[in-house]
């Protein structure tokens, strides 16, 4: 992800490696990435589990603090954060100043253009002026399980995504936001995850701040668990007291 690369090498952003918890599957570390518990406490331990989170995460702290939420991103956030099991009519696009993710742009097919999910997130921030957006796209999962990650499709694929991505990253960081980007996990060769390798656990974790320079690579290691702290710490929100990891530092 070239532009990536050139932020960190200019030390506009500062990047992390994060060794991600288990089990390396979405679902679990979608809900790990929010609450900054392990699966064994939070309790999606598969992606089976179909039900709402029942524990402190950053879309309910900021909705607490008054803040406005919002997410472009698969449809397992939406029954994680709004409402389980998920209506592909109903819960697709909401609205709804009640709901934790209060304005949400949904789908439901993993091969959904990223480049489409990337333009949704531009409208939300444009109409809404959210204080915390996520933004999930499958593109690199779906193209990882397709053709494995050593593979000229999976490499393509994060090279136009980094290139889709990049104007909405200055965009955003002009208009005052900070910006993590990370992965809930890596892939193998054979185009799986969920097991216990560096392939499948260790993901990158890039952080941009409007208002000041990063620090490049720092070659530091750092839990999956700080994640969701850290984020609460930006946003200016009350951190849970069962987010025992310390945020990253400002």
């Amino acid at each position: 992800m070239g532009f990536l690369g050139h932020l960190v090498e200019a030390r506009l952003a500062t990047l992390y490696k994060v060794v991600g918890e288990l089990p390396s599957i979405s679902r679990p570390m979608y809900e790990t990435s929010q609450t900054g518990l392990p699966s064994s406490e939070h309790g999606i331990v598969s992606n089976a589990i179909v039900r709402r989170s029942t524990k402190p995460n950053v879309f309910q702290c900021a909705v607490q603090a008054g803040k406005i939420t919002a997410a472009a991103a698969y449809w397992w956030f939406s029954e994680l954060y709004n409402h389980a099991p998920y209506d592909r009519i109903q819960d697709r696009e909401v609205d709804d100043d009640s709901l934790l993710i209060q304005h949400g742009r949904f789908y439901t097919e993993d091969e959904f253009p990223d480049v489409d999910l990337f333009a949704a997130a531009g409208m939300l921030v444009g109409r809404f002026k959210p204080e915390y957006l996520l933004l999930h796209p499958m593109g690199m999962d779906y193209a990882g399980q397709t053709f494995g990650a050593d593979s000229p499709q999976y490499r393509t694929h994060a090279t136009r995504q980094d290139a889709w991505l990049a104007p909405y990253l200055t965009e955003w960081l002009s208009d005052g936001y900070t910006i993590l980007v990370t992965g809930d996990h890596g892939m193998n060769v054979d185009g799986h995850h969920g097991g216990t390798t560096a392939d499948v656990r260790e993901v990158p974790l890039y952080l941009m701040y409007p208002d000041r320079p990063g620090k490049g690579d720092t070659g530091q290691v750092i839990s999956q668990l700080r994640i969701a702290p850290t984020l609460c710490s930006l946003l200016g929100v009350p951190i849970p007291e069962s987010m025992k990891h310390p945020p990253l530092d400002e």
